[in-house]
């Protein structure tokens, strides 16, 4: 047995000395052919091998090579990848390509890839790398500040909110706004199906950011007409990470971090609470102490409680990440998953996602190529309630700070004895679970049938089941006194399939691309729900526990879309471009008469800088590119029954009949966008700098809207096309890369201008609710601010005032009249990135800018009300009025006798921001010190995502949009920039390292 092991060990030793015989050492330095300077750090891998190396502070390298030979690929950020073959070379130096802009790079199009250089529409990119190991939930806020024309809005900082979405503008009044979603080639459910309250959660925050390879985000209509009616707000194409040729690779990650509020909001402590409404009592003609008592209040109170902070909570985020990827000329793959566990900054705010993503293709032939791709997610949401219910935390600032957060007479319960409910019973005595279950699937087979003729067809599906519970125990507002519990699961089923031919042709100079297709795509929705009341205790909380089954109910619905679609690029001596394209919809939301659309689009592009003219004029010119394109695109995202006659059961004793509930409308169509775009790329000294610019102008026709009618015939709206919206604008970007070399640094800048206007209302103007400022009417942006116009108060007696009817100050609010106070649409939004890097460590900074924009905040009419109840007031009205002579915006204090607590524009401000949205500050262990314990790579960082926040607003966030709007699709439109009490955004630093073997 020991000769035996003897005899391995030396078989062993000889094989490994023969291996080493055979190699040999190749030496090299890397340098930027811009300057000729140094670059360390550069990436040096034998292709197809697992060896590899990185430059040193002098660009210098070693590598143990085959003495066969082989490629050496080089890489480095900023410029172009080169793989250049060793030979029987000991010495490979080279100089690598600055690479600001990629021209040749292949982005994804709508049902297919284009060269960027040869894109006649207007869309924009963002690399997965540039939003990977970023501490969000969903990736949409990884894109905020980065993509010039697409406003991005986190209105809440409820862990898992939806976002607001707008590209170019806002289209519609009733419709949905946001644009559509299409991962993989697959359009998704990206609408919130939750049935518990009017809290939106996005269901994006079902695919995991470190899986998306790059995200293009299509804004004219020469770029979205393909997807025809759905295409008005902008479609989003996100494609995820697959295998590539070559050896395989495993990365593995992790990040940890905390996150607290980015601001809280300061108000009365105990003293100047019974100095201010003591006053208010006073002056009302009451006495302090007997309104005290009668309110259950305590004016000898020694409580000082801070209730507002009671609210959050220091926050968690933890994340664990890994991805395999590789393959062969014949199979490629990637397979990649993570655990996400996040703990909110409002109490009880808990969000988990653990998902896995496996994609797949493999070529049966030269022709035959088959692919897949099969994700699975569950996350888990533990909600808290909304902005308008008691029950939300951020409402515990209402009250007074003088009553304790506990029984004086229970230190161990809670104190339920307080002006307004004191939520946080709700903390400890209730839940609201969101589980999604999510799979995302996708299989296709690409068959080429002669040279430049292609057939793909796909079939993809998107399957979301959510579960919801719900329990309020017997301690709380609305569980008492025996308990209530309510749960739901609603399964969304989306499918498509897609087939398509496509044909590309090179005939001397003539370059051409075709497609024609038809696709499919279905969706269905089913709900079931039950509520019960009567618990034995808390520990029982699933409805079959409950005495009383106070309701069941179950639904359906859905709808289908059948479409053709065409597409025609042509390029001529590769300077000359044009585009056309195509789509005709046939969807089962509109009226008989109306059933189908016709979505067309055409488009051309001129590269200026392939003209000698140019060349000889501007030698410095590496990209001089104008297009223009003009199209069609529609908006279909209305209820799926609107265009139908609808009944429903209605019982009557213990008898079931029906009733009309919706009168029917054949006409009823498509809204239709038509938008024009003009567009110059340019690029100078070999595209280190570049940018480009885009005028664009959008008219909306056909407007959706559920019109009121007169109550006399039973029905009280009818869904009808009316008016007309335009949406006109200017976006502009620039990149350059300003020092090259040892030590790099680029920057990104972008900035865009829209302006909204409502051309025509076919009916009188629109007001969501009467607490809201919002109007819709013609002439004006959507969503203005309507309403009377605060001017202060009167010097001489404390009277709150208002611009009268004669334009001079009034006291009497019922004769001020309407007039235009603010408007929530900003003036410009944008982002400045800058990228630093030198030996080895990386810095990228990112600033996120809104401006022009007004915020109503509602909460004002019960916290900053200059004590008119006993609502604890914020820090401000100390300043009030209280002699003859004092000149302030806050009237005398008077309790019960609303003086200036109405509606007005008193608690309209400036909204503008500059938020230092992310920081990341990175270092990449040398690949000499990797090896040594079997890795190839290794980044440690840090990152800080909200960092610092520069505003005039006074309230919690200066980003918000309430989800107390969101009662329908109509107020979410129309109620922009309102805020009532919705929590603020998260602070976040994270530290993590990446591993690569």
């Amino acid at each position: 047995m020991r000769r035996s092991l003897l005899l391995g060990c030396l078989l062993t030793a000889l094989v490994w000395a023969s291996a080493i015989a055979q190699d040999r050492q190749v030496t090299g330095k890397v340098t930027s052919a811009d300057d000729g300077s140094a670059l360390p750090g550069v990436s040096i891998q034998l292709k197809g091998s697992t060896r590899g190396t990185q430059s040193d502070a002098n660009g210098a390298y070693t590598l143990s090579i085959p003495t066969s030979g082989g490629t050496l690929v080089f890489s480095f950020i900023g410029t172009t990848t080169q793989e250049v073959e060793i030979g029987n070379r000991s010495t490979v130096d080279v100089r690598l390509v600055n690479d600001a802009r990629a021209l040749n790079e292949v982005v994804v199009v709508g049902y297919g890839t284009q060269q960027r250089r040869d894109l006649t529409g207007s869309q924009v990119t963002v690399k997965g790398d540039d939003i990977a190991r970023l501490p969000v939930q969903t990736f949409e806020t990884a894109l905020q500040g980065r993509t010039p024309g697409v406003q991005i809005t986190q209105g809440s900082g409820r862990l898992g909110s939806a976002l607001q979405i707008r590209v170019r503008g806002a289209a519609s009044i009733s419709a949905g706004n946001e644009p559509l979603y299409v991962l993989d080639g697959i359009p998704i459910t990206s609408q919130d199906v939750n049935t518990t309250d009017n809290e939106l959660f996005s269901p994006l925050a079902d695919i995991d950011p470190n899986d998306i390879e790059s995200i293009e985000i299509l804004k004219d209509a020469s770029a979205s007409a393909i997807y025809g009616s759905r295409a008005s707000n902008g479609v989003v194409l996100v494609t995820t990470k697959r295998g590539k040729v070559g050896r395989t690779n495993v990365t593995i990650g992790y990040y940890t971090g905390v996150s607290k509020p980015t601001r809280l909001r300061k108000f009365l402590n105990a003293a100047q609470y019974k100095e201010l409404f003591s006053e208010a009592a006073t002056n009302a003609g009451y006495d302090p102490a007997e309104e005290f008592e009668g309110s259950g209040l305590d004016l000898n109170s020694t409580a000082d409680v801070n209730w507002s902070d009671q609210a959050f909570q220091t926050g968690s985020v933890n994340q664990a990440n890994f991805g395999i990827s590789g393959g062969n000329e014949k199979t490629r793959f990637n397979l990649s998953g993570a655990l996400n566990k996040q703990i909110g900054i409002v109490i009880a705010n808990e969000f988990k996602r653990n998902n896995i993503r496996l994609n797949l293709d493999h070529n049966i032939s030269k022709k035959f190529t088959i692919g897949t791709s099969l994700a699975l997610t569950r996350t888990i949401n533990r909600k808290t309630p909304g902005d308008n219910a008691f029950s939300n935390p951020v409402q515990l600032n209402a009250l007074p700070p003088i009553q304790p957060i506990y029984d004086p007479a229970n230190p161990t319960q809670f104190n339920r004895q307080t002006l307004y409910y004191n939520n946080l019973i709700e903390v400890s005595n209730a839940n609201n679970y969101a589980n999604t279950y999510r799979m995302f699937g996708n299989l296709f087979g690409s068959y080429q049938v002669i040279p430049g003729l292609t057939f793909r067809s796909e079939y993809g599906f998107d399957f979301l089941n959510l579960q919801e519970e719900l329990y309020q125990g017997r301690l709380t507002e609305d569980g008492s006194p025996t308990g209530y519990g309510y749960q739901a699961q609603s399964r969304a089923m989306n499918w498509t399939t897609n087939n398509t031919l496509s044909y590309l042709r090179t005939i001397g100079n003539h370059n051409i691309d075709l497609l024609a297709g038809i696709t499919y795509q279905e969706q269905n929705l089913q709900t079931v729900s039950t509520e019960g009341r009567g618990f034995p205790n808390d520990k029982f909380k699933k409805i079959a526990s409950a005495a009383r089954i106070l309701s069941g109910s179950s639904t359906a619905t859905g709808y289908s879309i059948l479409s053709y679609v065409a597409r025609a690029n042509y390029k001529y001596r590769d300077r000359y471009l044009l585009g056309l394209s195509g789509r005709i919809d046939g969807s089962s939301r509109f009226g008989a008469n109306n059933r189908y659309g016709f979505f067309p689009s055409v488009s051309a592009g001129w590269v200026l800088n392939e003209e000698q003219f140019i060349k000889d004029l501007v030698p410095v010119l590496s990209l001089l590119k104008l297009r223009a394109s003009y199209g069609v695109t529609g908006n279909s995202e209305i209820g799926n029954f609107d265009s139908r006659g609808l009944y429903s059961a209605i019982p009557y004793a213990d008898q079931a009949g029906i009733q009309p509930t919706q009168i029917a409308n054949p006409d009823l169509r498509w809204e239709k966008s038509s938008q024009f775009d003009l567009g110059l790329e340019f690029g100078f000294r070999n595209n280190r700098v570049n940018g480009q610019i885009d005028f664009y102008d959008k008219t909306t026709n056909d407007l959706l809207l559920n019109v009121p009618q007169p109550g006399i015939n039973g029905f009280s709206t009818i869904a009808r096309n009316i008016g007309s919206l335009r949406n006109r604008g200017i976006e502009f970007s620039l990149t350059s890369q300003n020092l090259i070399g040892a030590f790099r640094w680029s920057t990104n800048f972008n900035i865009s201008f829209n302006r909204n206007k409502v051309l025509r209302l076919d009916v009188s103007p629109i007001r969501p609710t009467a607490r809201f400022l919002s109007y819709v009417t013609e002439g004006q942006p959507l969503g203005i601010f309507y309403g009377k116009k605060y001017l202060g108060a009167d010097p001489a007696n404390g009277d709150a005032l208002y611009e009268g009817p004669d334009g001079k100050p009034t006291n009497d609010y019922s004769s001020a009249p309407d007039l235009y106070v603010g408007n929530p649409n900003p003036d410009f939004t944008g982002g400045l990135t800058n990228n630093f890097s030198y030996k080895g460590f990386d810095l990228n900074v990112l600033l996120q800018f809104v401006s022009g924009n007004d915020i109503y905040n509602v909460a004002g009419l019960f916290q900053s009300v200059n004590g008119d109840y006993f609502d604890n007031q914020t820090v401000d009205q100390m300043k009030r009025w209280q002699k003859p002579g004092d000149v302030t915006d806050v009237p005398q204090a008077r309790l019960y006798e609303g003086n200036g607590t109405s509606v007005s524009s008193r608690w309209v401000q400036d909204g503008s921001f500059l938020r230092v949205k992310t920081v990341s500050l990175g270092y990449n262990v040398p690949g000499r010190l990797m090896r040594k314990v079997f890795a190839q790579s290794a980044r440690i960082y840090v990152s800080a995502l909200n960092l610092f926040t520069f505003t005039n607003y006074t309230g919690y966030d200066p980003e918000v949009s309430t989800q107390y709007a969101n009662s329908s699709t109509q107020t979410a439109n129309v109620a922009l920039g309102h805020d009532f009490y919705t929590p603020p955004q998260a602070r976040t630093l994270t530290v993590g390292i990446n591993l690569g073997f």
